[in-house]
């Protein structure tokens, strides 16, 4: 089925998964939008903090989820995020925004604000959504479902790499625990759990490269 006659592929996954990259890559290479719904909510942190208002401020941060204005560009740049207009690339990515977002990402306000944001992407050509939930929750009836996963060592390994190449200082152990941290955050929160969807196609990622992990999509175009 298709989201209002658009096909929609969503790819969910843990961090480090890959689903970012193949997202990204797929979005350019079809000249298809792009949702990566992580930006979302780093986003919401990032504009939290320069608002003012925190954790314990449910209805601000939905406000602030309803309010803002995001795009992203993958055939200019495979990473652009735009936020109110502003270039906001690098400070959505740092360890600080991600571990905030994390936190956002549990409140149910949250949530369902952004449910509508996501669900607006779905517009002609065609959509790539990158997330946690999209096949099970945000797009249900989207026409191919793909989880994305790896072992923890090596989303950590992959995790440390990029970090590293962008210049950023990291020790891969305090990495490791964090991406624990948020994997058991994800898996057991009330809302919107991460899971693979029930008629997903379930890939691990550990040992295959970007070319191999495109194959259901490149098999579901033809």
């Amino acid at each position: 089925m298709t989201v209002n006659g658009v096909p929609v592929v969503a790819i969910d996954g843990p961090t480090g998964s890959g689903k970012g990259a193949i997202s990204r890559s797929l979005a350019a290479g079809l000249g298809w939008r792009l949702l990566d719904s992580g930006a979302l909510y780093r986003s919401v942190a990032l504009k939290a903090g320069r608002e003012g208002f925190g954790l314990n401020d449910p209805q601000a941060l939905a406000a602030a989820a309803s309010r803002m204005q995001v795009e992203f560009s993958p055939a200019l740049d495979p990473e652009a995020a735009y936020l109110d207009g502003e270039d906001v690339t690098a400070l959505l990515r740092t360890e600080e925004c991600g571990a905030m977002a994390s936190r956002i990402a549990v409140i149910p306000e949250v949530r369902k604000a952004l449910w509508v944001r996501q669900r607006d992407f779905a517009r002609p050509p065609g959509l790539i959504a990158d997330g946690r939930d999209m096949g099970t929750v945000v797009f249900p009836e989207a026409e191919l479902k793909v989880y994305l996963t790896a072992s923890p060592e090596e989303r950590a390994r992959r995790r440390y790499k990029q970090l590293i190449q962008k210049g950023i200082d990291v020790s891969l152990p305090d990495l490791s625990e964090d991406i624990a941290r948020r994997d058991e955050r994800d898996a057991n929160r009330v809302v919107a759990p991460l899971k693979p969807a029930e008629d997903a196609r379930v890939l691990d990622s550990t040992v295959l490269s970007p070319y191999y992990c495109h194959a259901p999509i490149r098999f579901w175009k033809v």
